[in-house]
């Protein structure tokens, strides 16, 4: 909830975890005195250019800048991607991808899963862009440029984009008239296929909504589950490995307080600019991001999704952090070794830059907008039942800085209130994937509510592993969890087959 969830972000009290949102794109991730992204949304291993296998044609549709009002009649160019190589086109169906927070190019590229089923299924895919991010851009350069410009930047308007989007396919298509359209996004992208069924389903038949974190709001999950869960991920994969980590924060505080520490942590840590005091919190933060991200793209195979990563990653950081109870310096330095396996394990890295965690193409000044208005995703951490440090959710302080920031203060209620929190029982047609491994699972649906909306999860599974492409290296639970999706958007095909799309 990408995510990917994804932000180069301003300090705040609290580490809003994308999704990334990153990443997720969604990170939603709090920590003392910053933001880190939501690095949600972080589909699968990044690719600069298609390949024959990605081969998609790209398209530009005229869409309006508000769909709920009328003064601002304005449109702007809404970027898409589009491959029919096995479409059947005597209404086969659509497998309609709802854009996240980044570049739409890099999710088409990543997300394998449907590639991998379309010639099955006879499938088109559509790959959506969302609002804000990567080309479409409703008032262009000027988009971030003032409130009233960035006043129409709402999951709302990116459903409705999606919806008037799929409209005008099937209108000028041939053959696409009786198509049936399935949702299907990962991370803040999952959140935006589920609630895109919940608000049109007119308009698609049903969503897999992988990694979607729709209850990460309000008190509708304890917020300091996500951080157990990357303990948790470390704690299973080397001994005294989250015990380091937690022992950490009291040696860089320690160090930290000297012009002489500050020295040693900038050349242990290869920093690019050398550490001062204000940055502390922001160094720190860095590395709580590193830890969160680490558990997100926790892959069974070397992997390019927020970093150029090896197997398994936890496990070989993990090999360099076996002794809790070194000196502080000595455990930093080990700590720094296992920082940078993420940071350079291709060996390119001349430095090591605190302000950059991910990929350039998930967007965090978007994300962070979007976490300052309705995506408030409300993290903490204890000390005890997590390796960080004691951090509460400070929504007052959180809101004052997206006041300072951006001169709006977020709506922490406004999610549970459009798209109805935990009272989803009267949708159908949903099915919300989730990985053990993965911390956004906190906020996921990870229990069926019906027949309908269905829950899967998947033991060895970090951030959306099922959207990934198939691998050789891939666990037993994310093959049967994929083949249960595939299983369940046939059965949804051949029920609207059974009532002809209108």
């Amino acid at each position: 909830m990408a995510v990917s969830l994804k932000l180069s972000i301003t300090v705040v009290t609290i580490v809003t975890a994308a999704l990334g949102l990153v990443t997720a794109a969604l990170g939603l991730v709090t920590a003392a005195s910053a933001l880190v992204s939501h690095r949600h949304s972080r589909p699968l291993s990044a690719r600069s250019k298609h390949t024959d296998r990605f081969d998609y044609k790209t398209r530009y549709f005229q869409q309006k800048v508000d769909h709920f009002g009328f003064a601002e009649d304005s449109t702007f160019k809404q970027r898409y991607l589009i491959a029919d190589r096995y479409w059947n086109q005597d209404g086969g169906p659509i497998l309609f991808y709802t854009g996240n927070e980044g570049d739409i190019t890099w999710f088409c590229n990543n997300t394998g899963f449907m590639w991998d089923v379309s010639k099955e299924l006879g499938a088109m895919l559509v790959f959506a862009e969302h609002r804000y991010y990567g080309e479409s851009m409703p008032f262009g350069k000027k988009s971030f440029s003032n409130l009233k410009h960035l006043n129409y930047f709402t999951s709302e308007q990116a459903l409705a984009d999606f919806a008037v989007l799929i409209r005008s396919l099937k209108q000028t298509i041939t053959g696409a008239q009786n198509s049936p359209v399935i949702a299907i996004g990962g991370s803040y992208g999952g959140m935006l296929a589920a609630w895109f069924r919940m608000k049109y389903p007119h308009i698609v038949i049903g969503a897999l909504a992988a990694s979607a974190p729709i209850w990460q709001f309000e008190d509708l999950s304890p917020c300091g589950t996500f951080y157990t869960i990357v303990t948790n991920d470390f704690l299973k994969s080397g001994k005294g490995c989250a015990e380091s980590i937690r022992n950490s924060w009291d040696a860089i505080n320690k160090l930290s307080s000297t012009a002489e520490g500050l020295t040693f942590l900038s050349h242990t840590f290869q920093l690019c600019s050398p550490l001062q005091a204000p940055d502390v919190a922001s160094f720190k933060s860095w590395l709580i991001e590193t830890w969160v991200n680490l558990a997100m793209a926790d892959y069974p195979y070397e992997a390019n999704f927020l970093q150029p990563l090896p197997a398994w990653p936890i496990k070989v950081v993990c090999t360099f952090l076996k002794d809790p109870s070194l000196p502080a310096k000595s455990l930093l330095q080990n700590i720094f070794q296992a920082v940078n396996i993420y940071y350079n394990y291709t060996g390119n890295a001349e430095c090591l830059n605190i302000s950059q965690t991910a990929t350039s193409n998930l967007d965090d000044e978007g994300w962070y907008y979007q976490t300052c208005t309705e995506m408030v995703m409300p993290s903490c951490s204890d000390g005890v039942h997590d390796m960080f440090e004691l951090v509460p959710w400070d929504l007052q302080d959180f809101s004052d800085n997206c006041k300072k920031d951006w001169g709006v203060r977020p709506r922490p209620d406004w999610i549970a209130t459009v798209y109805g929190g935990k009272n989803i029982s009267s949708h159908s047609n949903i099915v919300f994937s989730n990985g053990d491994l993965d911390p956004w699972a906190s906020g996921g649906v990870t229990k069926s509510i019906s027949d309908t909306l269905v829950a899967i999860s998947i033991s060895e599974g970090a951030h959306h592993l099922d959207l990934r492409s198939s691998n050789d290296a891939d666990p037993s639970s994310v093959q049967n969890a994929r083949a249960l999706e595939v299983e369940y958007i046939k059965k949804w095909i051949e029920e609207a087959k059974a009532e002809p799309v209108q």
